[in-house]
């Protein structure tokens, strides 16, 4: 009763409720603090728990139902060997978190839209990148481009690391090295750069292959050796690409490749009915080697070459002229820092005159004049397909500038003219910027139509304004 001495207090929470009291709960439960008959897993799950954890020796994923094939996946570790998942995983979920485990934010639209087919790209490209040779073993190399042979599609090597060679210190070794000649053989490393020969067989469905024959990054150790395309080099290289059937764009660019390489290279090349690109720029190529390049564009597939920045001088360009006169198939030439002078423009503009597949010419720091701005004023006077064109840092002059102001203004099919740094003229480059801009808008309404034309049904179709000569706009 209330206000009884005999009343007895109330227990405090802990003795109402044993389970809070974990020393008595455990007497009854098992070991585990944590355990609980209401975190019990279905069995399914527990199924799906061992599946994961024993994927590498029992793997098990097309047999599973998909929302059980979709927990497998998300619990999968990226780190699994390619032996056990290249051939049996194609969910791009799981190859997401691969990428992303290993680079970060990945553009998935570089590698057509596939991030397997980006991870075995990259990864293979890591491999080759960092391969010293003698050092490096090719195992690993060879497995990843067995397992991706479906999936390799581009290649974009950025370096290749030549052999490291250890400098023995004492003169003495030296000299009985020396001395024997099978000694010195046996020093010589077994290959200059990663032979891209030992994978070709598996990247038959290769489609781009970029290639750098040098060191990135080297800093302060620079030396030319780094950067080297040897002929043993070229003769892996040439091998290579006798299997690569499917290639249909071939870089190889800042790499010392001379002529002799560069005949070699195309011997091969003339054998790649799928070529459409080609790009030699940044190299040591001359006359010779633009001869060879020239069989390939006659051979009527390739569709652009850049032989930017080489040494290619009138021969060359001559050649390559000739080879354009007997093909149109090329759309794009670049041969922007060369040294082919006004009589290599000149011949180049004379074979312009019966090709109609061209539409980019890029003739820039060539060491051109006056008399290449008067071939090339005739050439756009008549020429149907041409619709960009570079003269940038020459020595055209006001004069070769109005003469190009006068082919302009009867071409309505020339989108660009680079003139900059070309000493045109104000005035001739400014009035030549005017026509352009006009063909421009004439081809954007056109395309608006959805009938474009070009070249001599333009001129009929289009509705023609005012008619100018180059030498009455000059005077205006």
């Amino acid at each position: 009763m209330p206000g009884s001495s005999d009343a007895v207090a109330p227990l405090p929470v802990r003795g109402r409720n044993p389970t809070t009291d974990l020393r008595k709960m455990r007497r009854i439960i098992s070991e585990d603090p944590g355990w609980s008959l209401a975190l019990v897993a279905p069995l399914s799950e527990l199924c799906l728990q061992h599946i994961v954890k024993n994927f590498e020796r029992n793997p098990v994923v097309d047999e599973l139902l998909p929302k059980h094939r979709a927990k497998v996946l998300s619990g999968l570790s990226p780190g699994l060997p390619l032996r056990v998942t290249a051939g049996l995983i194609g969910h791009d979920d799981y190859w997401r978190r691969c990428c992303g485990e290993r680079w970060g934010p990945c553009d998935v639209s570089r590698h057509g839209g596939s991030w397997k087919r980006l991870f075995f790209e990259r990864h293979l490209q890591n491999l080759i990148e960092c391969f010293i040779p003698d050092l490096t073993g090719p195992g690993a190399i060879l497995e990843v481009a067995e397992c991706g042979r479906d999936h390799v599609k581009k290649l974009d090597i950025q370096q290749l690391l030549p052999p490291v060679r250890l400098e023995v210190k004492k003169e003495e070794e030296t000299d009985e090295a020396s001395d024997s000649g099978s000694d010195a053989g046996s020093e010589l490393p077994s290959m200059d750069h990663f032979s891209l020969r030992l994978i070709a067989a598996s990247l038959a469905g290769l489609e781009e292959l970029h290639l750098v024959y040098g060191v990135k990054g080297c800093g302060m150790n620079f030396e030319w050796k780094l950067f080297c395309f040897t002929e043993r080099d070229c003769s892996d290289l040439a091998g290579a690409l006798t299997l690569l059937k499917n290639l249909k764009v071939f870089r190889l660019h800042r790499s010392r490749v001379q002529d002799e390489a560069v005949r070699v290279l195309v011997a091969s090349l003339l054998d790649l009915p799928s070529l459409s690109r080609l790009d030699l720029s940044h190299n040591l190529i001359s006359d010779r080697g633009a001869r060879a390049v020239g069989k390939l564009v006659a051979r009527g597939h390739l569709r652009a070459l850049n032989l930017c920045n080489n040494n290619v001088r009138h021969r060359g360009a001559q050649a390559l002229a000739h080879a354009l006169s007997h093909s149109n198939a090329l759309t794009a030439l670049n041969l922007r820092l060369n040294r082919i002078g006004d009589e290599g423009a000149q011949s180049l503009c004379r074979a312009l005159l019966h090709n109609t597949s061209l539409t980019t010419l890029h003739l820039g720091s060539n060491e051109l004049s006056e008399p290449t701005a008067a071939a090339l004023s005739q050439l756009l006077s008549q020429n149907t397909s041409l619709q960009s064109v570079s003269l940038s840092c020459n020595r055209i002059g006001p004069d070769g500038g109005k003469q190009l102001l006068d082919g302009v203004s009867q071409n309505r099919v020339l989108l660009e003219l680079d003139v900059r740094l070309a000493a045109a003229g104000q005035e001739s480059d400014f009035l030549i910027q005017q026509t352009l801009r006009g063909n421009r808008e004439r081809a954007g309404r056109e395309a608006d139509r959805g009938a474009p034309r070009t070249g001599r049904e333009a001129d009929r179709g289009a509705p023609r304004g005012p008619q100018y000569s180059a030498k009455s706009l000059i005077s205006q």
